[in-house]
């Protein structure tokens, strides 16, 4: 885990202080880089409008001192934090920077920190509110903060038994290169990129394919489903590539039911595919602000007027969700927002419930097929009662033999499946996965959306009950 740097963030030339605010955040959250949102996390703010609580902070600060803001004025600090590539899921690098901020800014300062997986290594970015949340006091950077960060973060990397870089250098280039992206691509990846060539040229059939991977110079061996690279002494099996480039998912490309992999590696013959993200459409409304609840809206009026006038925005989107939607009194939205709720759980449900079928098929197959190399070995070694001669000549075989059985009997398996159904079991889950992740991200959001619009109905009431209670009390008076 490398820690790039913490830069100050000052205004740009020919921006405001609420520009630069602006402009900064929306570069680090943007949609396509995060999962369309998943991959953020605030703190002392809402990831909606952290732009604008970071500048009312600010002015905040300003007024408080007395002076008016310039140039010079440093509004935030980023940070930007890189992993080893395949090291570490951009949930847990997610929860890791969030801990570290917290540690480095003492839980004094707001900040949002975003993971963006549309790179081969997973990085995140971090800006905190130069001014803290009390608005009396700023951050002041210091000389070699960045190695206090670096080392924060190495510290952090070790106790999650993630690598970091010894006597790390900067560097010119980008990240891939300081890894040494440059070096020469492994054999494997040499033939996915051969087989992506090929597959570009839109063969009719599989053995169309084996036609056009040998028509550049590789041999194919059909008994072993394996492939030779030119100039290359060894055969690599299909099997053994990643799961895009399989034998199965060659036959599914060709057949149409599989898509092409979203990111592909240049070669020198054919350019990588250039990749349009899906922008997602901006949410139809958000969440009422509590402004009688608020301690900012207390103490700022500017952000008291600003939050009333959000609220009525807000209020008149989650009105026309609610027409269009069909869902005119409150049963309806209650049984609509029940209805999206478990249908989002239920999705969840079978996605961790295949999850975690995938991680019991590998060590069964690893297992079963080493059952069926040993179990010869075993049944001759009982049939010579356990010989203590024949145990020191075949002691490996028959210890994994006894660990195969010790693992079958712990999986309570009373008949052992085949190694084929096993990848056929493996392959559909993966496909069905796939299939209701294509439906995750609209299900979350329609119920984010009920959800919403409910909390605000409930606000909004509770708001029309307060006031009937206060008008009732001045008639009585």
């Amino acid at each position: 885990m490398a820690a790039t740097w913490i830069k100050p963030v000052r205004a740009k030339n020919g921006k405001t202080t609420a520009q630069t605010f602006s402009d900064s955040l929306h570069y680090i959250t943007n949609p396509a880089k995060t999962r369309n949102g998943e991959l953020i996390s605030t703190y002392g703010c809402d990831p909606r409008t952290a732009h604008t609580e970071f500048h009312l902070n600010k002015q905040d600060y300003d007024k408080s001192i007395g002076v008016a803001a310039n140039k010079k004025d440093v509004l935030l600090y980023h940070m930007r934090i890189s992993f080893k590539p395949g090291e570490i899921t951009p949930e847990d690098a997610q929860k890791l920077c969030t801990e570290m901020v917290m540690r480095w800014t003492k839980g004094n300062h707001q900040f949002v920190v975003v993971t963006h997986d549309d790179k081969d290594h997973i990085h995140c970015h971090i800006m905190y509110n130069a001014v803290n949340i009390e608005a009396d006091r700023k951050y002041k950077n210091f000389f070699w903060s960045t190695r206090a960060l670096r080392r924060m973060s190495d510290i952090m990397c070790l106790e999650n038994g993630l690598s970091v870089i010894k006597d790390p250098k900067p560097s010119r280039g980008s990240y891939a290169d300081w890894l040494g992206k440059k070096k020469e691509p492994s054999s494997r990846e040499q033939l996915e990129q051969i087989t992506e060539k090929v597959l570009q040229q839109n063969p009719a059939t599989f053995e169309d394919f084996i036609k056009l991977l040998e028509a550049e110079k590789c041999e194919f061996k059909r008994s072993r489903r394996s492939v030779r690279l030119p100039n290359k002494k060894g055969f690599l099996r299909l099997s053994g590539l990643s799961e895009d480039y399989t034998e199965d998912a060659i036959k599914e490309r060709i057949a149409g039911v599989r898509s092409a992999p979203k990111r592909e590696t240049a070669t020198a013959d054919v350019p990588a595919p250039v990749q349009t993200a899906s922008i997602p459409k901006e949410r139809k409304f958000n969440l009422l602000i509590d402004i009688q609840n608020s301690i900012k809206a207390q103490n700022s009026p500017g952000y008291e007027r600003w939050s009333t006038l959000f609220n009525l925005k807000q209020a008149a989107k989650t009105l026309l969700f609610l027409q269009d939607n069909d869902l005119d009194d409150i049963e309806k939205l209650a049984e609509a927002a029940q209805k999206a709720k478990d249908d989002f759980n239920g999705l969840q449900t079978r996605i961790h419930a295949i999850d975690e079928r995938l991680k019991e098929i590998p060590p069964m197959q690893k297992h079963i097929g080493t059952y069926v190399k040993t179990k010869d070995v075993y049944a001759e070694y009982k049939r010579r009662k356990f010989s203590k001669k024949f145990y020191a000549e075949n002691a490996k075989a028959i210890d994994d033999c006894k660990a195969a059985k010790a693992f079958f009997d712990e999986q309570g398996l009373a008949k052992l499946p085949t190694i084929n159904s096993l990848k056929q079991e493996f392959a559909t889950l993966t496909t069905e996965k796939k299939k209701l992740y294509a439906g995750y991200s609209t299900t979350r959001n329609h119920m984010q959306e009920i959800l919403m619009a409910q909390q605000n109905v409930q606000q909004l009431l509770d708001y029309r009950d307060e006031e009937i209670g206060r008008a009732n009390d001045r008639d009585v008076r």
